[in-house]
């Protein structure tokens, strides 16, 4: 039997919810597949643990999750208690940053079931990749002076390493799917930065002559995001562009609550961690009524990063045949409880593995 080690992050708020719910779906499925088994260990790190402690993770919080397969994370935040730039700087940023997470993976999909906000929406299937160790979201800068006179400056980071290698994760992506990759830019106003992602990817893109190319600004993406989501199969962006992109992305499918997102490690030396787009949600916490569904999805990523990737197909035709069936929380415009999908979700595995 094949075993694979999970980390498990509850998290905050209502991620203590929706993550036994997809350890619950999780365990469903090695069951019912018989051959891969789970063994999850899980870890009460969050804004509570910051209260009593003093830090979001003990010092040796990394050390302990280093040699776990795979991370699987809630959400992470809970301003009235801790403010998010410590909650998230402390955990979830210092995880993706010391892990060398340098991936991260967001996909977006018309759902079966599920209402677009949209007033005729395509059949859209696309994904982001967004670069996530560096660009606009670099830790150099600071602040100088007070009062009338005060200067804030915070230093974008491009290297040609961490562009050229979230281009090329793009365009394998690509080749998997409907090999076409359009890449994000801003090279009208940004002068810099932008105009050297795009010379790295016009570079990038001739190592991969099947794969057809497109380049727009950001603001004009984002527009297209709303306007015909369809076109578009990888997207590639810097750090702010894709974080700005993937949240537009979880609007057009209907809610965030169920967005899933992928936080990759390449070279292998440390685990990849795996989350749902969603925060915290503390205005909706312990009423049963939290959309697991970004949860599981995030699962069905995590389960193709472990190279089971006909579970996770699996898994994601269940999750549609339930949100067809009408099993939705109100986020989605149903009336189920977060138990009723998860439960809903389980009877038909149950039918089709």
């Amino acid at each position: 039997m094949m075993k694979h080690s999970i980390a498990v992050l509850p998290g905050d708020g209502i991620g203590n919810e929706v993550v036994p719910a997809a350890l619950e779906v999780l365990h469903t499925l090695a069951d019912l597949h018989g051959g891969v088994k789970f063994e999850t260990t899980s870890f009460p790190w969050n804004c509570d643990y910051y209260l009593e402690h003093g830090k979001m993770m003990p010092d040796d919080g990394l050390s302990i999750l280093k040699d776990f397969e795979a991370i699987f994370l809630g959400a992470i935040g809970d301003p009235s208690k801790v403010p998010d730039h410590v909650s998230l700087w402390g955990l979830l940023i210092k995880i993706r940053r010391e892990f060398e997470q340098v991936i991260n993976v967001r996909p977006a999909k018309l759902m079966q079931g599920i209402q677009s906000p949209l007033t005729s929406p395509k059949d859209f299937d696309l994904i982001v990749v967004r670069e996530n160790s560096e660009g606009e979201y670099s830790e150099i800068g600071g602040r100088i002076f007070r009062g009338d006179d005060e200067i804030a400056i915070q230093n974008n980071i491009f290297s040609r390493r961490g562009v050229e290698r979230a281009m090329r994760y793009a365009f394998q992506l690509a080749q998997k799917r409907r090999n076409h990759v359009t890449s994000a830019t801003k090279s009208n106003g940004i002068v810099y930065t932008m105009p050297f992602w795009d010379e790295v990817f016009q570079q990038v893109k001739t190592e991969y002559p099947d794969v057809q190319t497109s380049s727009y600004h950001i603001d004009a993406l984002a527009a297209f995001f709303v306007q015909r989501p369809q076109v578009f199969d990888v997207i590639v962006a810097s750090n702010l562009f894709g974080d700005i992109l993937t949240d537009i992305g979880a609007a057009i499918m209907g809610s965030i609550g169920v967005a899933p997102a992928a936080n990759i490690n390449l070279n292998g030396k440390y685990p990849s961690m795996f989350e749902p787009v969603h925060g915290s949600a503390p205005d909706i916490c312990g009423r049963g009524i939290a959309n697991p569904i970004g949860q599981i999805w995030t699962l069905k990523m995590m389960l193709d990063h472990l190279g089971l990737d006909e579970l996770g197909s699996v898994l994601l035709d269940a999750i549609e045949g339930v949100t067809n069936d009408g099993i939705k929380t109100p986020d989605v415009g149903g009336k189920a409880s977060t138990q009723e999908v998860v439960e809903g979700i389980i009877a038909r595995l149950r039918n089709m593995v």
